[in-house]
């Protein structure tokens, strides 16, 4: 026996007659005797309890009712719904409540050996011999048949299913077809016990087979592969839920309904003859007493099962607690969970312990109390290790006065409790691997709506700070949120106090179990781990990379970056290389500062700087994509990394011109310059330096003197040397538009025509594609002049120079000397007669600004004097660039001896352009006189066209004849309208257009 689930009380004894069949109607017993007397017993009269019910107590005969029947009553059923009392005897008879008058008598029903009553319905099945016959209380004192059905063989057990009978036969069961008769079979029955069919409130069947039931839906249909297994085959059985009682031939067993279908109570009684189901009881019939099985209250059950250990048992007993005690149900539930779950821990059951313990929705510090290894932050909520919580209540709610057995249960000791012979051994295997598998299962599950409602309590928090300083009313007194997981919780964070301890205990768990990677993916989203814990257990496990997502979560990117940092410099060095740090690389620390650019820039800058010069064109573009200030940036690496302030501006052009303001283009070209200078200075020193010779860093000048158009020319043109340099003076001189000082320093000074020559195309070029007139030639003519009156240019060289501020003035006569001295290249170079004048020669070009379209004064005199003239190079341009210079200005230029025959190569393509381009002119010019005679003769055509007016012309106007009035014919030569008509509808029109366009 697990429990008692009901205490025996006899009600009655020494009955005179032989009891055949009993009944309860409210507090009362109805007996009916073997000699045909129905006996009724009552409480004594002093008893003030409930009426509706019997009574734990004992009976007194109240009245007899002699001859109630003429043979022995071998059932009786109270109907209180109708109020009647149905009695199977000879017949089936109904009688009145409470009076006993008789109602309704079926003599059809004359040998029926067992009926069974529909009380939803009104309707009243029996069977008679190899008969089933159907009747229908008319809702007064009547009752109608409905229908008779034959079955092949003596119905032995009967009980309606929905509108379907099922009817236990000699060998089988069938269920009947109340709407056509039909007889359809379920499985064959038992061959020694009778059929026994058991109908279920839910609504199911119980079929008897020998000592198993079978539970079938009302179809017949199996239900289930459990079976409802009694120690002997029984003769009755009552359902009082959850509850199964079984009348068996020497006692009464009682089973509950839940699969497996445990035996819980045994009852030992002799000379059994009925079983009844009452309101409140289950009636024993014996031959001359009777007793009453009275249910011990739900409570005193559930304690029963607790302390017997049969939690699953006791937790379905708490859903059977009545509605109005939802919470003493909630508070049961628990503590049975939580003691099961203690117990299912002790024994090994780990996961189903922490289904349990989720279930008893208990404080996790209880189940974490459970893991002594597993370090939690110090807060107010952890409580100190606490007893089993008592399930027994209130004693005098749920003790039973019946039981003895009671307080030996409760005051004994479980043997589940957290009590260990052996600390250490019961210690280990709490740390186990299934224990913390399990633990971490736990944690999951409770996560979300600690999580939740934690980061809900922030929010609320915020809000109300809000308010309170809008309003000038918050409380000074409150305690401030205190950054996530960082030093001490608030006191007033009883959410976050939970997710603390939760996420902190997570943590632990995963990395004792080796899941570095679901601790990672944990600190990745919002948690509440302790800081301080968990990164001393991170270090110590390694866990690198769970410890920067930790870092970070916490906003702690000082300390993330150095890990990083550090990180990388072992992974670089051979020293200590371990799987940990083999992974780490300073593009980590590039894609850990891309998130901050927006929010701290300082700090992107400063730890930027750990990788610039390994990953320059990877930090480069954290700066561009993280829209930090360029200008920022330069400042910052001048003042902390200027050796990679060029490369940072190199990059910063080669990714986006665009965005480079021309404050940072002057820093770059000036960087440029400076390492020229340098280089300039060293190789000075040692006599090494060759105006020809382009070392990297020179090329680098020239390129981005060349290329980039944002600079400041005039401070780079002042830095330079004054004997040196002489090609980037140049460039920088054709940026100030100062196109023939650069000609005279590719001529005189590098004595490179080729460079001259490249420059002017140059020029050239890029006024051509100027949208303001066609291009001009100027340029050309500029450097002719330069070739054919060097001491004019030399002069002129040097008083600019002075005037754009590149020298002092003492250094004029060096630099006019130094140019005119310098030999010219050239084979065909010749002397002649020195130009006079040349002083007061306009060049056509500004002193500041050259354009390259300014007309050359073509009458100016040339007078001649002792120059070398560089009439080679002359020739040569002429001869190479005979289609973008003016010729007639060029032949002004040139010196009266040169000869024709070396003109040649300028000429002859010249005047063969130009004779093509006459050519070309005078074929337009016939093509458009042509195209003029044709539309004369057009219109001449159109002229002679003539129109027929007769006397039945009509108007295509006004559609009336037109007659002698005067006329206007359309272009087509047909359509004749009146002048006056014509004259009406243009004016029409135009005053339409007119107010059309208004409209618009």
């Amino acid at each position: 026996m697990v429990h008692n689930a009901y205490d025996l009380f006899q009600l009655l004894k020494d009955c005179p007659a032989r009891i055949d069949a009993v009944e309860s109607y409210g507090s009362k017993l109805f007996a009916g005797c073997f000699d045909g007397s129905l006996r009724i017993y009552s409480p004594s009269e002093s008893s003030a309890s409930d009426p509706s019910e019997l009574h734990q107590e004992t009976y007194v005969l109240e009245t007899t009712v002699s001859g109630f029947s003429k043979k022995p009553i071998v059932a009786m059923e109270v109907l209180a719904s109708r109020e009647l009392l149905l009695s199977l005897s000879e017949s089936i008879a109904f009688h009145g409540l409470p009076n006993l008058e008789t109602v309704a008598v079926i003599t059809k029903a004359k040998g029926a050996n067992a009926y069974s009553w529909d009380d939803r319905r009104g309707y009243l099945c029996f069977s008679r011999q190899k008969r089933v016959c159907v009747y229908k209380h008319d809702g007064g004192g009547g009752f109608v048949e409905v229908r008779d059905y034959g079955v092949p063989d003596t119905v032995k057990s009967i009980s309606w299913t929905g509108e379907n009978i099922c009817l236990g036969i000699k060998k089988e069961y069938v269920i009947l077809n109340t709407a056509n008769g039909t007889l359809s079979e379920v499985f064959p029955s038992g061959r020694v016990a009778p059929p026994l069919v058991i109908s279920v409130p839910s609504g199911e069947l119980i079929l008897g087979k020998e000592n198993i039931g079978v539970f079938v839906d009302q179809n017949g249909k199996l239900l289930q592969t459990e079976r409802l297994c009694w120690s002997e085959a029984p003769t009755a059985i009552v359902i009082q839920n959850p509850y199964a009682i079984a009348l068996l031939p020497r006692r009464v067993e009682i089973r509950l309904l839940r699969s497996p279908y445990p035996l819980i109570q045994t009852i030992v009684l002799q000379n059994i003859r009925r079983l009844v189901k009452s309101n409140n009881a289950v009636i024993i019939g014996l031959d001359n007493s009777v007793c009453v099985l009275f249910p011990v209250s739900i409570g005193a059950q559930i304690v029963q099962l607790t302390a017997s250990g049969n939690f699953e048992e006791a937790l379905a007993l708490c859903k059977l607690l009545p509605p109005e005690e939802s919470s003493l149900r909630a508070a049961k539930e628990s503590s049975i969970h939580t003691r099961f779950a203690h117990y299912l821990f002790e024994n090994g059951s780990y996961e189903e312990a922490m289904e349990h313990f989720l279930a008893s929705q208990v404080d996790i510090t209880h189940v974490l109390s459970m893991y002594p290894s597993i370090i939690l932050p110090q807060t107010t909520i952890i409580p100190k290790p606490e007893k089993m919580v008592d399930i027994s209540g209130d004693e005098e709610s749920l003790s039973r006065g019946s039981s003895g057995i009671l307080d030996d249960m409760e005051s004994s000791s479980p043997r589940y409790f957290l009590e260990s012979e052996d600390n250490e051994a019961l210690e280990s295997k709490k740390m186990s691997h299934n224990t913390l598998m399990a633990l971490i299962k736990y944690l999951q599950k409770r996560r979300p709506a600690i999580i939740e409602k934690a980061t809900s309590e922030g929010t609320e928090e915020v809000i109300s700070d809000a308010v309170g300083k809008t309003y000038g009313a918050y409380d000074s007194s409150k305690s401030k949120k205190s950054s996530k997981g960082r030093g001490t919780i608030p006191l007033n964070s009883g959410a976050r106090e939970m997710a603390a301890i939760l996420d902190t205990a997570l943590l632990q768990a995963l990395l004792h179990t080796g899941q570095s990677g679901a601790a990672t993916e944990l600190l990745k989203g919002v948690n509440y781990c302790d800081v301080k814990i968990c990164e001393e257990i991170l270090m110590k496990t390694k866990s690198y990379s769970a410890l920067l997502e930790l870092f970070k979560s916490n906003s702690m990117h000082h300390e993330a970056l150095k890990l990083l940092n550090q990180l990388s410099e072992e992974s670089k060095s051979n020293q200590s290389q371990t799987e940990a740090t083999q992974i780490f690389s300073p593009e980590l620390i590039i894609e850990y500062l891309k998130p901050l650019c927006r929010t701290d820039p300082m700090l992107v800058l400063e730890y930027s700087m750990l990788v610039l010069e390994s990953c320059p064109t990877q930090t480069i573009d954290l700066f561009l994509s993280g829209n930090i200030s360029a200008d920022l940036v330069n400042s910052y690496l001048k003042q902390h990394a200027p050796s990679m302030q060029g490369r940072y501006l190199e990059l910063m052009m080669a990714m986006n011109e665009t965005a480079v303001s021309g404050n940072l283009q002057n820093e770059m070209v000036q960087i440029y310059l400076s390492d020229v200078l340098d280089l300039y200075a060293a190789k000075s020193a040692q006599q090494e330096w060759d105006e020809k010779d382009h070392p990297p860093e020179r090329k680098k000048l020239l390129s981005a003197l060349e290329s980039i158009s944002g600079y400041s020319p005039q401070p780079l043109l002042k830095r330079l040397p004054r004997d040196a340099l002489y090609e980037e003076r140049a460039v920088i001189l054709g940026k100030m538009n100062q196109h023939e000082l650069a000609l005279s320093i590719y001529v005189h000074k590098l004595h490179a025509p080729d460079l001259a020559l490249a420059y002017c195309d140059r020029i050239y070029e890029s006024v051509s594609y100027l949208p303001s007139g066609k291009p001009s030639s100027n340029i050309y003519l500029t450097v002719l002049q330069i070739y054919l009156n060097p001491k004019k240019s030399a002069k002129d060289f040097a008083k600019r120079i002075v005037a754009l501020g590149s020298f002092e003035s003492s250094d004029t006569t060096k630099m006019m000397d130094s140019v005119l001295s310098s030999k010219v290249k050239g084979g065909r170079s010749k002397k002649i007669v020195a130009i006079e004048g040349a002083e007061d020669m306009r060049f056509g070009l500004s002193s500041s600004t050259d354009s390259g379209r300014s007309d050359v004064d073509a009458e100016e005199p040339m007078e001649e004097g002792d120059s070398t003239v560089m009439i080679s190079e002359v020739l040569d341009l002429l001869s190479q660039r005979w289609e973008r210079i003016n010729g007639a200005q060029a032949l002004k230029l040139l010196p009266r001896e040169t000869k024709l025959q070396n003109l040649l190569p300028f000429l002859a393509p010249l005047l063969r352009n130009s004779s093509e381009a006459h050519r070309n002119y005078s074929v337009i010019k016939s093509l458009r006189q042509s195209e003029n005679l044709q539309v004369k003769e057009e219109l001449y055509k159109h002229r002679k066209g003539v129109a027929q007016v007769t006397s039945d012309s009509m108007c295509s106007l006004c559609n009336k004849k037109i007659g002698t009035s005067v006329f206007a014919v359309y272009p087509n030569g047909k359509t004749l309208v009146h002048f006056v008509c014509f004259r009406d509808s243009q004016g029409m029109k135009a005053v339409s257009k007119t107010s059309h366009g208004r409209r618009r």
